[in-house]
């Protein structure tokens, strides 16, 4: 049996709580122990089946404000309200324990909640055993505002988690299309498909009501509102069709039975049924918004549709769910803001003489396929683990045999100061590991001399001349291949050995780095009447790569996972990579291979590939076996 924690709290609406209680419901009637954390409002008619329900103190908001969060009517939440929260959150993690732990949302969202959760996430983060982290979020998010959320979004997917559920269809509506998806997210991504209540949608009903009417939906709170009353002044227009506009249960009643007062006699003003989706299958016609489980019912029945998405303030996730289905011919789409009576009467009308769509292609069996899912993220997770052991275990037998395995760090494409230069950097003077850059000798700037006078054991490489293909079409990129003549070649690697040198002084290494770590092996043997000392590119050096007064000292480890777009490349793999690249170290003579060389390309790094070396350094570093030299010292010339 697994223990699954899901974290969910639905501020406005209870879109999120019913999808997560669909999925809890789920993930309980295939055997596991699945505990539901609440944080917002109770909801009495939220079905877990059965799982554990966890209510913590809850948190609502008003409208579109989600910065504010209000413990009661009118009542502000203060830090000892939400202190009050985060301790029971703690304890409800350590009361279950569980295998998987699910936040709903975060971090790609509910930022206002980010204390909390990364209160969690800190202290799931340091169990023993640490559970697999997983995110869940819906088909579609609220497009980020600014550039820093998002990375700050990254860095807590990078840092913590083992991946997204990702509760859509990327055929229908794809992550991307309202958030950014790096290739190290998309690895991530977990597509279940659309998570729908189906017991919901089978709910018994005592009447008819419904057969062909024109539905009308809000939602479960007041943004519902203004929609409803479009519809009853088009109800007012339309005469001959009868309508029926159901009102949601956190609509204040004042509200309500003002809506009532201003009911036509063509229609029915009621409170929200537990046999909505019935009704949808009987009306003729839906009017609603586009929120995720009413597009979910949609499909269920089949319905004509028209959406109206709820768009106040900077919220755009309906609406953009209301525009791709608009492209795939389910829905009309209208804009909120300026909808009227009239208008709104004349697409009912349009709509009514149109066959209905085919939602078949919305798959709503989401929930079933997250649980085969989750099977896979523990597995990829043990392997993981698993990996670290066997880097750690001959970390210990290097020591144990007091062996000292040297390790150097190449970075290439250095051209200017930018903040992933200095993010680098910063790392490498923290860690006190030296740096080799690799600049490429005709774009690299002025201003990377004034920064790298602050960073002292920093050393230049020479990276080809200008990083040009010159390969011909259908070969693999180089600048310094056989296609082109000795000549040129020499040119080049003379102009740019000369050029950083007179750039960067001290911190010149006459070492040669070949763009995309190709270079004419018959003309390596050139490079020493060009001045230089070395030669490094990509892999175990062998004899014959070794010509005479040139010391080759190549790179063997990199993380980015290039063949893939970009990225970080799977854990496992290069823990076990680098494991391997140790043993061979421990199996040879002290000495007699090249220091491990690490190769990044700062300029692509994301979150992730810098949240594993914020992981695997200090590791190696504290493992007290490993030793991080310099490219000065490694490429200087035998006295």
């Amino acid at each position: 049996m697994t223990g699954i924690m899901i974290v969910v709290t639905h501020l406005l609406g209870v879109g999120h709580l019913a999808r997560m209680a669909a999925l809890a419901r789920a993930l309980s009637a295939a055997g596991n122990a699945v505990t539901l954390v609440s944080g917002g409002r109770p909801i009495g008619t939220a079905d877990i089946g059965g799982s554990s329900l966890v209510q913590l103190p809850p948190v609502h908001t008003i409208g579109t404000d989600f910065r504010t969060l209000y413990a009661g009517d009118g009542v502000s939440a203060d830090e000892a309200y939400l202190d009050s929260r985060r301790a029971a959150l703690i304890d409800a993690f350590d009361t279950a324990r569980p295998d998987v732990l699910i936040t709903e949302l975060f971090p790609l969202g509910r930022r206002s909640l980010r204390r909390e959760f990364l209160a969690l996430l800190e202290h799931a983060r340091s169990a023993s055993p640490r559970p697999v982290i997983l995110c869940s979020v819906r088909d579609v998010l609220n497009p980020p505002s600014r550039e820093d959320r998002i990375a700050e979004a990254h860095a807590h997917l990078a840092r913590f988690y083992d991946g997204v559920l990702f509760h859509g269809d990327a055929s229908v509506v794809p992550l991307s299309a309202s958030w950014p998806v790096t290739p190290s997210l998309e690895r991530r991504l977990l597509e279940t498909g659309y998570v729908h209540d189906g017991e919901r949608s089978l709910a018994p009903s005592d009447n008819a009501d419904g057969e062909d009417e024109i539905l009308v939906s809000g939602g479960g709170s007041p943004a519902g509102l203004p929609l409803c009353s479009t519809a009853l002044a088009a109800a007012r227009l339309t005469p001959g069709l009868h309508w029926r506009v159901l009102i949601g249960r956190g609509v204040p009643e004042k509200d309500f039975e003002a809506l009532r007062s201003a009911t036509p006699e063509n229609a029915v003003v009621e409170r929200a049924r537990p046999d909505f989706p019935r009704l949808l299958a009987r009306s003729a016609l839906s009017v609603s918004q586009a929120g995720y489980n009413t597009v979910l019912d949609l499909a269920a029945a089949n319905a004509r549709s028209i959406l109206v998405p709820f768009a106040e303030g900077s919220e755009k996730e309906q609406g953009i769910r209301a525009g791709e289905l608009a492209m795939r011919g389910l829905a009309q789409t209208f804009d909120q803001a300026t909808i009227t009576g009239t208008a709104l009467a004349d697409a009912v009308e349009s709509a009514l003489a149109q066959p209905r769509p085919d939602w078949r292609d919305i798959k709503r069996d989401g929930a079933a396929r997250t649980i085969p899912l989750l099977s896979d993220a523990i597995r990829r997770s043990a392997g993981e683990k698993a990996a670290w052991k066997a880097l750690d275990d001959v970390l210990a037998r290097a020591r144990n045999q007091e062996r000292v395995i040297d390790f150097w760090w190449r970075d290439d494409d250095v051209i200017e100061p930018t903040p992933a230069l200095d993010a680098l950097l910063e790392r490498s003077e923290r860690w006190n590991v030296p740096m080799a850059l690799a600049s490429i000798p005709s774009r690299a700037t002025d201003a990377l001399v004034e920064r790298l006078k602050s960073s002292p054991t920093a050393d230049v490489l020479v990276h080809g001349w200008a990083h040009i293909n010159h390969a011909p079409k259908g070969e693999k990129a180089a600048e310094f291949g056989a296609h082109r003549s000795g000549n040129e070649l020499a040119s080049e690697a003379g102009d740019g050995l000369a050029r950083i040198i007179e750039m960067f002084g001290t911190q010149a290494v006459p070492a040669f780095v070949p763009p995309w770590n190709r270079v004419d092996r018959s003309f390596v043997g050139a490079l020493p009447s060009l001045g230089f000392s070395g030669v490094s590119t990509h892999g175990r050096r062998s004899s014959v790569d070794q010509p005479d007064g040139l010391i080759r000292i190549n790179a063997h480890w990199d993380p980015i996972a290039w063949k893939a777009r970009g990225g970080l490349k799977e854990k496992s793999g290069l823990l076990l990579q680098l494991a391997e690249l140790i043993e061979e170290e421990l199996a040879a003579d002290p000495g007699a291979l090249e220091p491990i060389g690490i190769l990044t390309h700062h300029l692509v790094h994301d979150a992730w590939i810098d949240a594993f070396l914020d992981e695997l350094v200090p590791r190696l570093i504290g493992s007290g076996t490993v030793r991080f030299v310099s490219a000065r010292s490694l490429f200087a010339p035998a006295a």
